[in-house]
């Protein structure tokens, strides 16, 4: 899998270190772990998926891309398996998921792999984790129809906010701060789950 990502264009090694070091077998269904390192979305359960790895890789590349991440919020932690590898790029990561049975799993996994500064909370990803705010880094998994207000405004100076855009058709969008200016930059289209509101 590292080697795939080194051909699709992936050149931060600490990235590949990381992706390295989570074995992504574990955060799938167990008729699944066949396909794990494949370069696919996997299905997790509650009509949710696990992100393909180069989708994973490139979101953190970017948002690495000249600096470190420092205090990240991730949206969306799924089954933990991109919380695991932001804990080996980011000095903290705080995690949140909507759906509680899902929360749970991803605890339990990332429980085994021992990783003492990862934070999960069950939460409504639109609204961000305003408690431990400011973030130096903001990394989305669903896919919104416009970036939420309140995850811009939980972005530190200086933050960057990664966050898929668009309904049919959706586009990675990077979200830089500056002061009390947002940046906006539209980059290559990808396909992620919609970002719901509310929590279940």
């Amino acid at each position: 899998m590292i080697e795939r990502l080194r051909t699709q264009g992936i050149r931060d090694e600490k990235v590949l270190a990381a992706m390295q070091q989570v074995p992504r077998h574990q955060f799938v269904q167990e008729g699944l772990a066949y396909s794990a390192y494949d370069d696919t979305a996997l299905p997790i359960g509650f009509q949710q998926t696990i992100s393909q790895p180069f989708v994973v890789a490139r979101m953190i590349e970017i948002l690495r891309s000249g600096r470190e991440l420092g205090r990240t919020l991730e949206v969306g932690a799924g089954c933990g398996y991109q919380a695991a590898v932001l804990s080996f790029v980011a000095q903290e990561v705080y995690a949140v998921e909507r759906i509680r049975p899902l929360l749970d799993r991803a605890r339990e996994n990332l429980r085994t792999m021992r990783r003492p500064n990862v934070r999960f909370k069950h939460a409504d990803g639109n609204l961000g984790l305003p408690e431990a705010a400011p973030f130096d880094t903001i990394i989305v998994a669903a896919a919104a129809t416009s970036v939420p207000a309140a995850l811009k405004e939980q972005l530190a100076p200086g933050g960057r906010l990664m966050i898929p855009v668009g309904t049919s058709e959706q586009r990675l969008v990077l979200v830089e701060r500056q002061g009390a200016i947002f940046r906006e930059s539209r980059l290559e289209a990808v396909r992620f789950v919609p970002l719901l509101t509310g929590t279940e």
